[in-house]
């Protein structure tokens, strides 16, 4: 069995300590800095851009899931290669050609992840599954943090997981959204590879602490 991955995202951290908090996830039992880019027009919020992902990625000693929850995606790939992101994930409803996006993303050397939206459903990725690295099913409505979990997410998970095992790729699932102790273990049994976990983590006491526990409870 594949190990079960931890990716703590970014946007929950206290900017103010924002390197404080990066040396933590660090030293951490994590694998993954989840980092949201968000542009107000994609979603209604707006997180951080290119200056402040430069500044993550010079302290950074994991790699970097780089989440786009922006308009026109493309125009930007080359820019975030060049910044340090591993893995770039664009959104299926904001590409128009989405194969050509995943391609792109792949010329670049980053791995191509796809998120899809509570209301999308996982069939529609059907043609392309053998292209992407990584499928991010967002269990919250992008573009804010601290949401509650949508229970429909464990049903996506497994119809994706059949998509995968249907066409013999090597697809990640991703969840993000409302993860905590109370769901990981579960996520990981329906078929979840990496879970993203924002407020859970660093809203809490012991940080390092629930980041271990998590990764224990997702491989257990």
């Amino acid at each position: 069995m594949t190990e079960k991955l931890i990716a703590p995202s970014l946007l929950a951290a206290d900017f103010g300590n924002l390197q404080r908090d990066i040396e933590m996830v660090n030293g951490s039992a994590a694998d993954w800095f989840h980092i949201d880019i968000m542009d107000g027009v994609f979603v209604p919020n707006i997180s951080y851009g290119m200056p402040v992902l430069e500044a993550i990625s010079k302290h950074a000693a994991k790699p970097l899931d780089v989440h786009l929850m922006i308009v026109e995606p493309d125009r930007y790939i080359k820019k975030f290669a060049k910044l340090g992101a591993q893995n770039l994930t664009v959104h299926f409803e904001a590409c128009t050609h989405l194969h050509r996006s995943l391609q792109a993303i792949k010329t670049e050397g980053m791995k191509a992840g796809v998120a899809i939206n509570p209301h999308t459903n996982v069939d529609l990725l059907k043609d392309v599954i053998k292209d992407i690295d990584i499928v991010l099913i967002m269990s919250v409505n992008p573009g804010f943090g601290g949401q509650s979990f949508i229970e429909n997410t464990y049903k996506k998970i497994k119809q994706l997981k059949e998509l995968i095992l249907q066409n013999n790729a090597a697809t990640l699932i991703e969840i993000d959204g409302g993860v905590s102790d109370k769901n990981a273990l579960e996520l990981a049994k329906a078929g979840a590879d990496v879970l993203v976990a924002g407020s859970f983590v660093f809203k809490a006491e012991n940080q390092i602490g629930t980041i271990k526990n998590l990764k224990q409870l997702a491989n257990s």
